[in-house]
């Protein structure tokens, strides 16, 4: 998933190659004074790499604490119920954090894709026609997958098929950084012109697959309420104390009418301005992820890891047959393999059959790479796997899976690129050494042939 407005957001983001089909016009940065520490973090929560390691830990600390000999109180304290009951949020401190936290970060999601739509890399279609085909080819490719090892073993566990369909485009976004130095600038952008488009399938199949019961009346109050909000921010109003009540009436209304709560979160961010107004140097959208993005990196995405990740292997017979249970056999297949077939495989068949094409540098063989980090899941798999199964063993194995997977993914797309990327350079190297055929010298003031 994609952390906008700073590094790592196609927001201000442009490729060297100014005539790349996929780059967005730069803009403006203001950046913000580091003296303060406050300041400081939240401009090192915008750097995916930082962000993306503090998920991490959180993950590792709950998947130690939940199989160490004090795990009965990591469990205890994810099922503790707080809320008020009358309006039927006494809910458990994991459901919270899925349902509640994680709203604030499809918030972001909702500004991310109202900027791509708006004045990013979705708003011309012929331009970013390929990563968008690469994307919903990179979600069905794992969903067939999954669902062939649960037909062909019997298994009958087919309504897990979307949990390894999603990209946590915070790892694949730093891990290209730090292994892709070399390749072509516009491959990122590619990349992240895929996963604004793999964040909004992904949203789409939350709400409409993990609806069980539609209640009506909720489900109005909570549009009516994301439609003041959207005239309110239209007038150009930002006040924190106005908005952000409006939003978790919008929110609350939205979990009592059986959809997914998260969907508030980003039907309110995409009802935000996407254009700078007049006298205005910034889009409210763009001052916006500014101020949550911190809050999302920093505090959501690490408390939902935390509470999300620890599954116990010990109680359930070791990780061996943890693993070997069809659920988890089909979500790391559909990580590791599913993702790639879909992405590297539709662009080849696509590039070679139609008038598509990569171009500004970018072919096929640095695609691979690319293709394999998307099979990072992380945050949103683990959310789709507790939608699919819940608390169940079938939950524990999908979520223990889904970190594998990822970890599988993340080596086989990190050697992948350092490998192309030396590729890369050693010809780049050749052709400023000379390497090639030599022009023939001509004598001074005689005519070239």
């Amino acid at each position: 998933m994609l952390g906008a407005g700073e590094p790592g957001s196609l927001v201000g983001t442009a490729a060297a190659d100014p005539r790349s089909p996929f780059v967005t016009q730069p803009r403006e940065h203001h950046h913000v004074p580091t003296t303060h520490p406050r300041r400081g973090l939240a401009v090192r929560l915008q750097d995916e790499r930082f962000s993306g390691l503090l998920l991490l830990v959180a993950a590792v600390l709950a998947l130690v604490w939940a199989n160490s000999p004090w795990r009965e109180s990591y469990f205890a304290l994810a099922g503790t119920v707080i809320g008020p009951a009358a309006l039927h949020l006494d809910l458990p401190v994991s459901a919270w954090a899925a349902d509640g936290l994680l709203a604030i970060f499809f918030f972001v999601v909702g500004l991310e894709l109202k900027t791509e739509f708006v004045t990013g890399s979705l708003r011309k279609l012929n331009e970013a026609l390929l990563p968008m085909l690469a994307a919903v080819l990179g979600m069905a490719g794992p969903a067939i997958i999954y669902t062939l090892v649960q037909v062909g073993t019997g298994s009958g566990a087919t309504a897990g098929w979307a949990i390894p369909t999603a990209t946590d485009i915070a790892f694949a976004l730093a891990l290209l950084g730090i292994f892709g130095k070399g390749l072509p600038p516009a491959l990122r952008v590619f990349l992240m012109t895929l996963a604004v488009v793999d964040d909004l399938l992904a949203i789409t199949v939350i709400a409409i697959f993990y609806t069980e019961e539609i209640h009506l009346l909720p489900l109005l109050g909570a549009l009516a309420l994301v439609a003041v909000f959207a005239l309110l921010v239209r007038r150009r109003v930002s006040a924190w104390w106005v908005l952000v009540p409006l939003g978790l009436l919008a929110w609350g209304l939205m979990h009592a009418s059986g959809v997914h709560a998260t969907v508030a979160g980003v039907l309110l961010g995409l009802s935000v301005p996407a254009r700078a107004g007049r006298g205005e140097h910034d889009a409210m959208t763009h001052r916006f992820v500014t101020r949550v993005q911190p809050w999302s990196a920093g505090v959501v995405l690490p408390v939902f890891a935390f509470f999300a990740a620890g599954v116990s292997v010990v109680d359930s017979g070791g990780i061996g047959e943890v693993l070997s249970d069809p659920i988890a056999l089909g979500v790391m297949a559909g990580l590791v393999f599913g993702k790639t077939l879909g992405i590297w495989g539709g662009v080849a068949v696509l590039v070679k059959t139609t008038r598509l094409r990569l171009g500004n540098g970018v072919d096929l063989a640095d695609l691979l790479g690319v293709a394999m980090l998307a099979g990072i899941g992380f945050t949103v798999s683990l959310l789709i796997a507790d939608l699919s199964f819940g608390g169940t063993d079938a939950g524990s194995s999908a979520k223990l899976a889904v970190i594998v997977g990822s970890v599988i993914a993340a080596l086989l797309g990190g050697i992948t690129l350092r490998l192309r990327a030396r590729v890369r350079v050693r010809g780049a190297g050749a052709r400023r050494a000379g390497v090639g055929p030599r022009r023939r010298a001509v004598p001074a003031g005689a005519r070239r042939p």
